[in-house]
């Protein structure tokens, strides 16, 4: 019965839950990095309102209610008692002020997309279909300048301003990943680090690698792109996964 009223009352719980599904399942394949990381999602038609993970609070515990409301316009959303992390706030701020075609923003130090990211070239060439997913669709940060305080956050949100690059390799960092909600921008954060750890096993061979052509890449993207309902049915089984095995993601 509590569930049930606290549903009656708590405002967007259908973003809620599917982004508290999305927390759990990054937090059970280990793309997060302890307390650091951040996820969000624009609960308004400008993108500049938008739900974010509790500052310092560990991604296997989150649930629907814990998440917190940022409005982006409004800098003494940082003095208040709910206040989220100050990068957080530097980084997914400013990427929800200026990109508004960044509806749902996802930022880990997933492993094999920090690899790539520490690499002097960090490009990654379509060497399988993951890989040729983000041919031409991704954007490389090349000048890191420490931690996503405000300056940094709006020189990353300035990179993202093509709404063609879904995902910015961060250079010496992590990644960044957007798209229009939590399953199309979840897939998208999943086959990254997919493709990464494909590229990085294939560069740890040290044999040539077998890279496909623009033509093909470019083709297999598109197709990819159009296909219909894969991130959509992939975020739906997750959630069929936790209801039965931690419910309480949805509270």
């Amino acid at each position: 019965m509590a569930t049930t009223l606290l549903h009656n009352r708590i405002d967007h719980l259908e973003e809620r839950v599917d982004l508290a599904a999305a927390f759990r399942w990054t937090a059970r394949l280990g793309l997060h990095e302890a307390v650091a990381n951040h996820f969000s999602l624009a609960i308004d038609a400008a993108g500049t309102r938008f739900l974010m993970n509790p500052n310092q609070m560990h991604f296997a515990r989150i649930r629907a209610s814990d998440l917190i409301v940022i409005d982006a316009d409004d800098p003494a959303t940082i003095e208040g008692p709910d206040a989220p992390d100050p990068t957080a706030w530097g980084l997914h701020g400013a990427i929800h002020r200026r990109c508004p075609h960044a509806r749902c923003v996802m930022h880990v130090h997933s492993i094999f997309a920090t690899v790539l990211a520490t690499l002097k070239d960090s490009r990654l060439p379509p060497i399988d279909q993951n890989c040729a997913t983000f041919f031409d669709r991704h954007v490389i940060d090349e000048n890191y300048g420490g931690l996503a305080f405000e300056e940094e956050g709006e020189r990353c949100a300035a990179l993202l301003a093509d709404p063609r690059h879904k995902v910015m390799i961060m250079g010496n960092h992590g990644v960044m990943v957007i798209g229009d909600s939590v399953a199309d921008t979840f897939n998208r954060l999943y086959y990254f680090e997919r493709a990464a750890e494909t590229y990085i096993r294939a560069l740890q061979t040290g044999r040539e690698l077998r890279i496909l052509s623009d033509a093909v890449a470019e083709k297999t993207a598109r197709e990819l792109e159009t296909y219909p309902g894969q991130a959509e049915r992939h975020l739906a089984e997750l959630k069929a996964i936790l209801d039965a095995d931690e419910s309480d993601y949805a509270d």
